[in-house]
């Protein structure tokens, strides 16, 4: 009864579509170096990062700013003699004008100028950092995209094949020839060979859609990788060098090294703070002084017997020391990061090689020789099928470790901040 229903079953399953996201209008083939290059021109995420760093060079104009000058009157609203309200006698009416101009002391405007300017390096830090991970997560797309459309074909490679034998087989046993279990079993391995690439379709289109937010590409485009598949063996791989080209060029380090320095300048600046402003201004006062017109000079400034500003001071230094630790723990997180990469990048290297190439087409060849003592009955079914089991396993694993490889290039890159194995 079982053999009976899952025969009834599969010839429906095996109509499932197997088209796979190649069947969009357009298809765009380019190199990594392209896509980054659309990538830096097109995505809105850089492009919106680029207005926070103008909106805050804008706040350097500011800090530069002086503070207004102060105009301030004094007039009567009613006048007793007259009884009358808002009313100003030209003879004897009283005439008060004062201006006032507050000047900052210790340097505390070119003070707020560079903590202005610090901020402006940090925010281009973290601009640069946002096109490290979204390059990075670029580069890994395009590496795993490459190599699912190969694990593609390897899937409609075994699909054809498997269907052509089962058609085969199908004759043979309307004919009385092919016993039922041997055709079921072999429906069977069609059907799992179409779910796999189902399954292994829906993460091409996934890549896809990711990939064409990041670069912007038209949602009707099926994007096809150019990779190469080897990269440069002779690239030089000094770990001393790269943790200090990595100290100049990651931005996360970079950042964290701009915030040490506005931290400090944070620090200047909350101790000039403590020493006050003094205000200087001109007032001219008409018939309310012992003289009838009174010209006055006027300074000010606040005493600072209670508040020296020791709260903002003493916060401003446990920032600073704590943004120092912050840079300690990220120079050894990249150095770590660095060595972690070169020893990954030379393992994957290691497992790949040319020879596989040549391993790869030999193992085309036997699959169709395979496909050949299977039909003219000189191999069983269980060791065909074992066979079909393993080819698809190994070539799957082949196309898996050409991206470890690719992503270990990628993990290189990202550890060092900029590339340093042409992908």
């Amino acid at each position: 009864m079982r053999l009976k229903f899952v025969q009834g079953l599969l010839p429906f399953l095996l109509i499932i579509p197997l088209g796979t996201a190649n069947a969009q209008t357009d298809t765009l083939r380019m190199t990594f170096q392209d896509a980054e290059k659309q990538f830096l021109q097109n995505n809105f995420q850089l492009l919106a990062q680029k207005y926070n760093i103008e909106s805050t060079k804008a706040l350097v104009d500011q800090a530069k700013l002086w503070d207004n000058p102060v105009l301030s009157t004094d007039q009567n609203i009613h006048d007793s003699g007259s009884n009358k309200f808002f009313y100003h006698d030209a003879t004897l009416g009283q005439v008060y004008v004062q201006l006032s101009q507050v000047f900052t002391t210790a340097g505390k405007r070119g003070k707020q100028v560079q903590v202005a300017k610090d901020n402006v390096k940090v925010q281009e830090a973290e601009f640069n950092d946002l096109m490290r991970n979204l390059r990075y997560n670029l580069q890994l797309d395009f590496s795993q995209l490459a190599t699912l459309i190969d694990q593609n074909k390897v899937y409609q490679n075994e699909i054809e094949s498997a269907t052509n034998l089962v058609n085969a087989i199908q004759k043979s046993y309307d004919a009385g020839n092919t016993s039922m279990r041997d055709l079921i079993r072999l429906k069977a391995l069609l059907f799992g060979l179409q779910n796999d690439m189902l399954e292994n379709s829906k993460q091409i289109n996934d890549l896809q859609t990711e990939l064409k937010t990041l670069i912007q590409a038209k949602e009707t485009t099926f994007i096809a990788p150019q990779i190469n598949t080897v990269p440069n063996k002779n690239a030089t791989l000094d770990i001393a060098a790269l943790i200090e080209q990595a100290k100049t060029n990651r931005p996360d380090y970079l950042s964290n090294q701009a915030q040490l320095v506005s931290a400090q300048h944070n620090l200047d600046l909350q101790k000039a703070m403590a020493v006050p402003d003094v205000t200087i201004g001109a007032s001219y006062d008409k018939n309310s002084s012992y003289a009838q017109n009174y010209y006055g000079l006027q300074i000010g400034l606040p005493l600072p017997f209670f508040n020296r500003n020791q709260g903002n001071i003493k916060s401003a230094k446990y920032s600073m020391m704590s943004q120092e630790n912050t840079v300690k723990d990220n120079e050894a997180h990249l150095k770590n990061d660095v060595v972690a990469a070169i020893n990954e990048y030379k393992l994957n290297q290691q497992l790949f090689s040319t020879q596989q190439q040549q391993f790869n087409d030999q193992y085309d060849t036997l699959f169709k020789n395979m496909m050949k003592s299977f039909k003219e009955r000189q191999i069983s079914l269980v060791e065909f099928i074992d066979f079909f089991d393993s080819y698809k396993d190994t070539k799957l694993q082949m196309f898996q470790q050409q991206y470890n490889l690719q992503k270990a290039v990628a993990d290189l890159d990202f550890a060092v901040g900029a590339p340093v194995i042409k992908p």
